[in-house]
């Protein structure tokens, strides 16, 4: 059966991105970074999905609704995944970290310089290069 997965790329102001150090408890993929994001739910929708991992996962919520990015199919893993992105007045000190080993806003020129869950890096580049984030750069300090 394929898990329904969503993630969110959570832009702040500098245009860092949120990422998550999965912990080594994790039961799939511990110990790399991934975006915040886990299976939805029965009756939720992808963009519900997104929502609530993100909330229960960084204490945070995106300034407007999540837009969604892209979805990618991960066959040999068994996963649907939807990627959402949304823009946060947040900083670092508002995280609240409710599952992973760190939950950090890593600055746009340092996020691919480390290991990622399958799929992850490619979308994450992707979304760097997208014009949904490069319209987003005026926020840069």
């Amino acid at each position: 059966m394929i898990k329904r997965v969503a993630c969110t790329f959570l832009v702040d102001r500098a245009g860092a991105l949120l990422l998550q150090l999965r912990d080594d408890k994790a039961p799939y993929f511990p110990d790399v970074w991934g975006l915040p994001g886990g299976e939805i739910e029965p009756g939720e929708t992808p963009e519900q999905g997104a929502a609530r991992e993100l909330a229960e996962e960084s204490g945070l919520a995106a300034d407007g609704p999540l837009r969604l990015f892209a979805r990618q199919d991960l066959p040999e893993q068994q996963r649907e995944k939807h990627y959402f992105w949304g823009v946060t007045g947040a900083s670092q000190a508002d995280v609240v970290l409710g599952e992973g080993a760190a939950m950090l806003f890593v600055p746009a020129a340092e996020v691919l310089d480390r290991p990622f869950t399958p799929g992850s890096a490619e979308m994450i580049e992707r979304f760097l290069a997208s014009p949904e984030y490069q319209s987003l750069r005026w926020r840069e300090a």
